[in-house]
């Protein structure tokens, strides 16, 4: 534990924020089961359609906008009480589907799937409100001279848990039966969701910031997103791109599911696979981009996105491949997903001048994030098999080809973006932005011109922690 959580012995820089990295390695376990491919696999348990899947999947993108929206309460209430009330009240919903698993241990209902969906609906809505402050408040908070190694232990504790999570998943599935499963992977969502809470409530404040001017933001966003300028290039390409392969994660685990009818212990060791993926190009790649410049990594990632795809049309069609060929497929996805965002963090700032830059790169995550939102519930109308429940094969072929061709043009197109290597600019710095892929645009919604110069930190009270 001493490797994942600073002491004052081993690293007295960062031990004051030690609560935070806490923080970190918890609610990557929430976030894994509540709104990953637990729940995918449990709408589908419930009798979901492939749009109530897509939906359900789709809410963590489009209600990013909230986000920003949400900078407006920053000013009043403060970075804490902010984050504190988005977290504490969506622990109340994740709350829902371990009261559904309880039940379905005596046969699952037909309100049970549309049940489950309003539950992830809401929990990615005060989600949403509380992440308003997240990256603000911990800019805030950080000392400049940490914030490097903080952002590199966040990344190193998420993905400990977030594979820990995992394993521990699809442990569960392969020894009991499907809802006693869910039932003990929701009971451990909830105490990682009350242990995050917990560690939030020890880390100090911060000064309130500034009131932001929401008419300025919402004036100058169209002026963003349809002024001539690199910006307005690069975004649009960036959304078609989002639109494109948002949809793969979600319908890939439902479809192995309803279709070729394989366990969802073997569904969960996909994406363990996955997630190695993310992982190999977060500590292998990412020095190299430095070097390289972000368009070759853009490239890379198209590439192996058009080889995934290819991969699941002749799946699809034939039946080749078999487990294995999966499980490297599922690597290829999240080595793909994790150079993308790699790429787009170098490049994004190059884009825009520094005194737009702020509210530029929200524009990019919310509208990225929106529009790879909607893909899902789009497919989701057209993908369904007669009767509702299941996917239809031929259409899921067409989707695979969509995204091969989707991947060739965008690769065209995006390789005639200029960039300029002669004059560095700082990549923006988000800890979990590169370890959580499918989500990264939501975390640039949230860096909006909040950001409050750091306090002196203040020691918690020798009673505990502070009461919000």
């Amino acid at each position: 534990m001493r490797a994942l959580f600073p002491t004052a012995r081993s690293d007295p820089d960062l031990a004051p924020f030690r609560p935070g990295l806490i923080f970190a390695f918890f609610n990557a376990i929430a976030w894994q089961i509540g709104i990953g491919t637990p729940m995918v696999l449990f709408a589908e348990e419930l009798g979901a359609t492939p749009f109530q899947v897509g939906l359900a999947y789709s809410f963590v993108f489009v209600l990013t906008p909230v986000q920003i929206l949400s900078t407006a309460l920053l000013p009043r209430y403060g970075f804490k009480a902010v984050m504190l009330g988005g977290w504490r009240t969506r622990a109340v919903f994740l709350a829902v589907p371990a009261v559904l698993a309880a039940v379905a241990l005596r046969g699952p209902r037909p309100w049970m799937a549309d049940t489950l969906v309003w539950s992830v609906f809401l929990f990615c809505l005060f989600r949403s409100i509380g992440a308003a402050s997240g990256i603000a408040w911990f800019y805030a908070i950080l000392p400049e001279r940490v914030r490097g190694r903080y952002f590199g232990s966040d990344q190193f504790a998420s993905a400990v848990a977030s594979v820990g999570t995992l394993l521990v998943c699809a442990g569960l599935f392969a020894m009991l039966p499907v809802y006693w499963a869910l039932l003990f992977q929701y009971v451990i969502a909830l105490a990682g969701a009350f242990v995050s809470y917990y560690s939030l409530c020890q880390l100090p404040d911060a000064p309130r910031p500034a009131p932001v001017s929401l008419r300025e933001v919402l004036r100058d966003t169209p002026r963003h997103l349809f002024a001539p300028s690199v910006f307005r290039k690069y975004v649009w390409l960036a959304g078609v791109g989002a639109a494109i392969v948002t949809p793969l994660p979600p319908f890939a685990a439902y479809y192995l599911k309803v279709g070729p009818g394989l366990s969802t212990a073997q569904i969960m060791v996909f994406e363990v696979a996955r997630y190695a993926g993310v992982m190999a190009a977060a500590w292998i790649l990412r020095r190299r981009i430095d070097e390289l410049g972000a368009r070759p990594f853009f490239l890379l990632a198209l590439g192996l996105y058009a080889v995934v795809a290819g991969f699941w049309w002749i799946f699809l069609k034939w039946g080749a491949g078999g487990i294995p060929a999966l499980l490297v497929s599922y690597f290829l996805l999240g080595l793909a997903a994790a150079v993308w965002v790699m790429a787009n963090l170098q490049y994004l700032p190059k884009t825009i001048g520094e005194r737009d830059r702020t509210l530029a790169v929200s524009i990019h995550g919310a509208f990225t994030a929106v529009l790879g939102g909607l893909a899902p519930i789009l497919w989701g109308l057209v993908l369904k098999a007669e009767g509702g429940r299941g996917i239809d094969a031929a259409v899921f072929q067409i989707f695979f080809l969509t995204v091969v061709a989707g991947a060739l043009v965008l690769s065209q197109l995006i390789a005639r973006l200029p960039e300029d290597r002669g004059h560095p600019v700082e990549p923006l710095l988000i800890g979990n932005a590169i370890l959580r892929p499918f989500r990264a645009m939501t975390y640039l919604a949230s860096l909006g011109d909040h950001r409050a110069p750091p306090p002196r930190l203040q020691p918690p009270p020798a009673d505990g922690p502070p009461r919000d």
